[in-house]
Protein backbone atom coordinates (compact mmCIF):
# COMPACT_ATOMS: atom_id res chain seq x y z
CA UNK A 1 0.00 0.00 0.00
CA UNK A 2 1.29 3.45 -0.91
CA UNK A 3 2.30 5.44 2.15
CA UNK A 4 0.28 8.59 2.83
CA UNK A 5 0.24 11.45 2.17
CA UNK A 6 -0.32 11.18 -1.55
CA UNK A 7 1.61 13.77 -3.50
CA UNK A 8 -0.04 16.68 -5.25
CA UNK A 9 1.15 15.18 -8.56
CA UNK A 10 -0.48 11.80 -7.82
CA UNK A 11 -3.77 13.41 -6.88
CA UNK A 12 -3.70 15.66 -9.96
CA UNK A 13 -3.16 12.58 -12.13
CA UNK A 14 -6.08 10.70 -10.57
CA UNK A 15 -8.49 13.61 -10.20
CA UNK A 16 -8.83 15.84 -13.27
CA UNK A 17 -9.42 19.43 -12.17
CA UNK A 18 -7.70 18.85 -8.81
CA UNK A 19 -6.86 22.14 -7.06
CA UNK A 20 -3.78 21.62 -4.85
CA UNK A 21 -3.46 23.35 -1.49
CA UNK A 22 -0.82 26.07 -1.14
CA UNK A 23 2.72 24.86 -0.62
CA UNK A 24 4.88 25.85 2.33
CA UNK A 25 6.83 28.19 0.08
CA UNK A 26 3.62 29.97 -0.90
CA UNK A 27 2.09 30.48 2.52
CA UNK A 28 5.42 31.10 4.27
CA UNK A 29 5.84 34.05 1.93
CA UNK A 30 2.24 35.18 2.42
CA UNK A 31 2.54 35.30 6.22
CA UNK A 32 6.19 36.31 6.48
CA UNK A 33 5.39 39.56 8.32
CA UNK A 34 3.89 37.56 11.19
CA UNK A 35 5.64 34.18 11.15
CA UNK A 36 9.00 32.69 10.34
CA UNK A 37 8.45 29.09 9.19
CA UNK A 38 10.76 26.14 8.83
CA UNK A 39 9.97 22.48 8.23
CA UNK A 40 12.01 19.34 8.58
CA UNK A 41 10.79 15.77 8.14
CA UNK A 42 7.14 16.78 8.44
CA UNK A 43 7.62 18.96 11.53
CA UNK A 44 6.63 22.59 10.93
CA UNK A 45 7.88 25.30 13.28
CA UNK A 46 5.96 28.59 13.28
CA UNK A 47 7.73 31.40 15.10
CA UNK A 48 5.80 34.61 15.74
CA UNK A 49 7.74 37.82 15.17
CA UNK A 50 7.54 41.52 14.36
CA UNK A 51 10.39 42.86 12.23
CA UNK A 52 12.50 39.87 13.30
CA UNK A 53 12.01 40.48 17.02
CA UNK A 54 9.37 39.71 19.63
CA UNK A 55 5.87 39.77 18.20
CA UNK A 56 4.06 43.04 18.97
CA UNK A 57 0.32 42.79 18.61
CA UNK A 58 -1.21 44.30 15.47
CA UNK A 59 -4.48 43.86 13.60
CA UNK A 60 -2.92 42.63 10.37
CA UNK A 61 -1.59 39.55 12.17
CA UNK A 62 -4.85 39.19 14.08
CA UNK A 63 -6.58 38.96 10.71
CA UNK A 64 -3.99 36.57 9.26
CA UNK A 65 -4.05 34.01 12.08
CA UNK A 66 -7.36 32.39 11.17
CA UNK A 67 -6.07 31.85 7.60
CA UNK A 68 -2.58 30.62 8.48
CA UNK A 69 -4.09 27.80 10.57
CA UNK A 70 -6.16 26.79 7.54
CA UNK A 71 -3.19 26.82 5.17
CA UNK A 72 -1.03 24.86 7.60
CA UNK A 73 -3.82 22.36 8.19
CA UNK A 74 -4.52 21.93 4.48
CA UNK A 75 -0.91 21.12 3.63
CA UNK A 76 -0.54 17.31 3.73
CA UNK A 77 3.22 17.67 4.18
CA UNK A 78 2.71 19.06 7.70
CA UNK A 79 2.58 16.31 10.32
CA UNK A 80 3.41 18.07 13.61
CA UNK A 81 3.21 21.78 14.47
CA UNK A 82 5.53 23.63 16.86
CA UNK A 83 4.35 27.15 17.77
CA UNK A 84 6.74 29.55 19.50
CA UNK A 85 7.77 33.18 19.80
CA UNK A 86 10.92 35.18 19.08
CA UNK A 87 13.60 36.19 21.57
CA UNK A 88 12.86 36.13 25.27
CA UNK A 89 9.20 37.10 25.13
CA UNK A 90 6.16 35.22 23.85
CA UNK A 91 3.96 38.13 22.80
CA UNK A 92 3.85 41.84 23.54
CA UNK A 93 0.63 43.79 23.71
CA UNK A 94 0.39 47.29 22.31
CA UNK A 95 -2.94 48.74 23.56
CA UNK A 96 -2.14 52.34 22.68
CA UNK A 97 -1.28 51.38 19.11
CA UNK A 98 -4.04 48.91 18.30
CA UNK A 99 -6.81 50.77 20.16
CA UNK A 100 -6.28 54.23 18.77
CA UNK A 101 -9.88 55.10 19.59
CA UNK A 102 -12.66 53.33 21.51
CA UNK A 103 -14.35 50.52 19.65
CA UNK A 104 -17.77 52.18 19.93
CA UNK A 105 -16.45 55.03 17.74
CA UNK A 106 -15.58 52.64 14.90
CA UNK A 107 -17.75 51.85 11.87
CA UNK A 108 -20.05 48.80 12.21
CA UNK A 109 -18.21 46.92 9.44
CA UNK A 110 -14.88 47.45 11.20
CA UNK A 111 -16.35 46.19 14.47
CA UNK A 112 -17.73 43.13 12.70
CA UNK A 113 -14.31 42.37 11.16
CA UNK A 114 -12.64 42.58 14.56
CA UNK A 115 -14.96 40.08 16.15
CA UNK A 116 -15.10 37.83 13.10
CA UNK A 117 -11.31 37.57 13.21
CA UNK A 118 -11.33 37.14 16.98
CA UNK A 119 -13.71 34.19 16.70
CA UNK A 120 -12.26 32.47 13.64
CA UNK A 121 -8.63 32.56 14.78
CA UNK A 122 -9.60 30.35 17.74
CA UNK A 123 -12.15 28.21 15.89
CA UNK A 124 -9.73 27.46 13.06
CA UNK A 125 -6.90 26.67 15.44
CA UNK A 126 -8.87 23.83 17.00
CA UNK A 127 -10.68 22.64 13.85
CA UNK A 128 -8.32 23.19 10.90
CA UNK A 129 -5.22 21.66 12.48
CA UNK A 130 -5.67 17.89 12.40
CA UNK A 131 -2.07 17.24 13.44
CA UNK A 132 -0.34 17.10 16.83
CA UNK A 133 0.49 20.54 18.19
CA UNK A 134 3.26 21.63 20.56
CA UNK A 135 3.60 25.12 22.04
CA UNK A 136 6.95 26.44 23.25
CA UNK A 137 6.28 29.54 25.36
CA UNK A 138 9.61 31.34 25.22
CA UNK A 139 9.02 33.94 27.94
CA UNK A 140 6.44 36.28 29.47
CA UNK A 141 3.65 37.79 27.41
CA UNK A 142 -0.08 38.05 26.93
CA UNK A 143 -2.39 36.01 24.69
CA UNK A 144 -1.17 32.55 25.55
CA UNK A 145 -4.50 31.02 24.49
CA UNK A 146 -2.97 29.38 21.40
CA UNK A 147 -0.26 27.83 23.56
CA UNK A 148 -2.83 26.48 26.02
CA UNK A 149 -4.94 25.02 23.21
CA UNK A 150 -2.00 22.95 21.93
CA UNK A 151 -1.74 19.25 22.77
CA UNK A 152 1.53 19.78 24.63
CA UNK A 153 2.68 23.07 26.15
CA UNK A 154 6.24 23.84 27.23
CA UNK A 155 7.29 27.03 29.00
CA UNK A 156 10.47 28.72 30.14
CA UNK A 157 11.05 29.54 33.81
CA UNK A 158 10.17 33.22 33.25
CA UNK A 159 6.93 32.62 31.34
CA UNK A 160 3.86 34.41 32.68
CA UNK A 161 0.33 33.47 31.68
CA UNK A 162 -1.61 36.37 33.21
CA UNK A 163 -4.89 37.60 31.68
CA UNK A 164 -5.00 41.43 31.57
CA UNK A 165 -8.48 41.93 30.08
CA UNK A 166 -10.47 42.78 33.19
CA UNK A 167 -7.73 45.15 34.41
CA UNK A 168 -8.01 46.89 31.03
CA UNK A 169 -11.72 47.43 31.59
CA UNK A 170 -13.12 44.70 29.36
CA UNK A 171 -14.41 41.16 29.70
CA UNK A 172 -12.00 38.26 28.96
CA UNK A 173 -13.71 36.93 25.87
CA UNK A 174 -10.98 36.23 23.31
CA UNK A 175 -10.23 32.63 24.28
CA UNK A 176 -7.68 32.97 27.07
CA UNK A 177 -10.32 33.13 29.80
CA UNK A 178 -12.05 30.14 28.23
CA UNK A 179 -8.81 28.13 28.32
CA UNK A 180 -8.03 29.17 31.89
CA UNK A 181 -11.47 28.05 33.07
CA UNK A 182 -11.11 24.69 31.34
CA UNK A 183 -7.59 23.93 32.57
CA UNK A 184 -7.29 25.43 36.05
CA UNK A 185 -10.91 25.33 37.20
CA UNK A 186 -13.67 27.86 37.70
CA UNK A 187 -12.59 29.30 41.07
CA UNK A 188 -8.91 29.67 40.26
CA UNK A 189 -9.69 31.17 36.87
CA UNK A 190 -12.10 33.68 38.40
CA UNK A 191 -9.48 34.88 40.87
CA UNK A 192 -6.76 35.30 38.26
CA UNK A 193 -9.10 36.96 35.76
CA UNK A 194 -10.42 39.51 38.27
CA UNK A 195 -7.02 40.33 39.76
CA UNK A 196 -4.81 39.90 36.70
CA UNK A 197 -2.43 38.14 39.09
CA UNK A 198 0.66 36.62 37.54
CA UNK A 199 0.66 32.90 36.76
CA UNK A 200 4.40 32.16 36.56
CA UNK A 201 5.60 29.00 34.86
CA UNK A 202 5.98 26.85 37.99
CA UNK A 203 2.50 27.82 39.17
CA UNK A 204 1.16 27.17 35.66
CA UNK A 205 2.69 23.69 35.85
CA UNK A 206 1.01 23.10 39.21
CA UNK A 207 -2.34 24.30 37.82
CA UNK A 208 -2.11 22.07 34.75
CA UNK A 209 -1.72 24.91 32.25
CA UNK A 210 1.65 23.69 30.96
CA UNK A 211 3.26 20.27 30.79
CA UNK A 212 6.93 21.06 31.31
CA UNK A 213 9.06 23.99 32.46
CA UNK A 214 12.28 24.07 30.46
CA UNK A 215 15.41 26.31 30.49
CA UNK A 216 15.22 28.93 27.78
CA UNK A 217 18.23 27.60 25.89
CA UNK A 218 16.71 24.09 25.81
CA UNK A 219 13.13 25.06 24.93
CA UNK A 220 13.09 24.53 21.17
CA UNK A 221 15.34 21.49 21.39
CA UNK A 222 12.85 19.88 23.76
CA UNK A 223 9.93 20.82 21.49
CA UNK A 224 11.68 19.22 18.52
CA UNK A 225 12.57 16.16 20.59
CA UNK A 226 8.90 15.63 21.41
CA UNK A 227 7.87 16.29 17.81
CA UNK A 228 10.40 13.76 16.51
CA UNK A 229 9.15 11.18 19.02
CA UNK A 230 5.60 11.75 17.80
CA UNK A 231 6.76 11.38 14.20
CA UNK A 232 8.06 7.88 14.97
CA UNK A 233 4.47 6.64 15.26
CA UNK A 234 2.25 5.85 12.25
CA UNK A 235 0.53 8.72 10.48
CA UNK A 236 -2.97 7.50 11.25
CA UNK A 237 -2.07 7.04 14.92
CA UNK A 238 -0.74 10.60 15.10
CA UNK A 239 -3.75 12.19 13.49
CA UNK A 240 -6.39 10.12 15.27
CA UNK A 241 -4.70 10.73 18.62
CA UNK A 242 -4.75 14.47 18.01
CA UNK A 243 -8.40 14.21 17.03
CA UNK A 244 -9.19 12.54 20.36
CA UNK A 245 -7.09 14.97 22.39
CA UNK A 246 -8.50 18.08 20.70
CA UNK A 247 -12.14 17.00 20.86
CA UNK A 248 -12.78 18.62 24.29
CA UNK A 249 -11.51 21.92 22.88
CA UNK A 250 -13.69 21.57 19.77
CA UNK A 251 -16.76 20.99 21.91
CA UNK A 252 -15.92 23.82 24.29
CA UNK A 253 -15.16 26.30 21.51
CA UNK A 254 -18.32 25.34 19.64
CA UNK A 255 -20.49 25.77 22.71
CA UNK A 256 -18.93 28.74 24.51
CA UNK A 257 -16.51 30.82 22.43
CA UNK A 258 -19.24 32.85 20.73
CA UNK A 259 -20.72 33.64 24.15
CA UNK A 260 -17.34 34.82 25.43
CA UNK A 261 -16.50 36.90 22.36
CA UNK A 262 -19.90 38.59 22.25
CA UNK A 263 -19.68 39.51 25.93
CA UNK A 264 -16.24 40.98 25.46
CA UNK A 265 -17.64 42.97 22.55
CA UNK A 266 -20.57 44.21 24.62
CA UNK A 267 -18.25 45.30 27.42
CA UNK A 268 -16.06 47.18 24.95
CA UNK A 269 -18.96 48.84 23.16
CA UNK A 270 -20.63 49.81 26.42
CA UNK A 271 -17.65 51.07 28.37
CA UNK A 272 -14.79 53.54 28.09
CA UNK A 273 -11.63 51.50 27.58
CA UNK A 274 -8.79 53.89 26.97
CA UNK A 275 -8.16 55.19 30.48
CA UNK A 276 -7.95 51.69 31.93
CA UNK A 277 -5.73 50.49 29.09
CA UNK A 278 -3.02 52.99 29.99
CA UNK A 279 -3.12 51.89 33.62
CA UNK A 280 -2.86 48.25 32.56
CA UNK A 281 0.17 48.93 30.37
CA UNK A 282 1.95 50.53 33.32
CA UNK A 283 1.09 47.65 35.65
CA UNK A 284 1.92 45.06 33.01
CA UNK A 285 5.32 46.57 32.30
CA UNK A 286 6.15 46.37 35.98
CA UNK A 287 5.31 42.64 35.94
CA UNK A 288 6.91 42.07 32.50
CA UNK A 289 3.57 40.72 31.32
CA UNK A 290 3.08 43.21 28.52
Amino acid sequence: MKELPMSREDLAARWPGYVPPPSLEEYAKKYEDSFVMRRRDGILELRMHTDGGTYVHNWAAHNAWNRVWQDVGNDPDNEVLILTGTGDRWFSGAPRDVWQKPLYEEDPDYIYQQFYDGTKLIENFVTALEIPTIAAINGPGVHTEFALLCDITLATEDADLMDPHFLAGTAPGDGLGLALQALMGTKRAAHHIYTGQSIPARKALEFGLVNEVVPHDSLLARAWELAEMIMERPRYARRMTHSILSRPWKKLVSEDLGFHVSHQGLSMLGGKKQGMAAKTVEEGNQRKAW
